[in-house]
């Protein structure tokens, strides 16, 4: 099943479009690795489900996934041959905004390699593309 929220103050928003880099979100935090964006889109519930099933399939219970983003933006939708008026459409899916640098997934207890081959699937699925980045060492 997708990801949506449980409660919304507003049931319908605005189409905004920001086309800025990530400030927030853009470093590896809970795990060793993690999927970055590199692009910047709406991403559905749906392909975001999509992608923590593609590569838990290839974990097979082995290691922990994070995922960062989560869809509460709803996207509404007019049906085809709809004539103009009669107000705004009801919503036809939730999705996450990603700005450019945000980091989707990470991974943590597992090698390099199986990392790496995980992500390549998730990035299989996603819409953008998008590049392994590991956590940066503080001194």
């Amino acid at each position: 099943m997708a990801l949506m929220p449980k409660r919304v103050k507003f049931r319908k928003e605005f189409r905004r479009v920001r086309d800025r880099k990530a400030t927030k979100g853009n470093y590896v935090a809970f795990g060793d690795y993690g999927l970055q964006a590199l692009e910047g889109c709406w991403l559905p519930g749906k392909v975001v489900e999509t992608g923590r099933i593609a590569s838990m399939h290839l974990l097979k219970r082995e290691g922990k996934l994070f995922i960062r983003v989560f869809p509460d933006k709803p996207i509404s939708k007019k049906p085809l041959e709809t004539r103009m008026g009669t107000g705004k459409a009801d919503v036809d899916y939730w999705a996450c905004r990603i700005k450019p640098g945000t980091i989707l997934f990470e991974l943590a207890g597992v090698t390099e390699m199986t990392a790496r081959a995980a992500f390549s699937r998730v990035a299989m699925k996603m819409p953008v593309r998008c590049r392994m980045v590991t956590r940066r060492v503080a001194v």
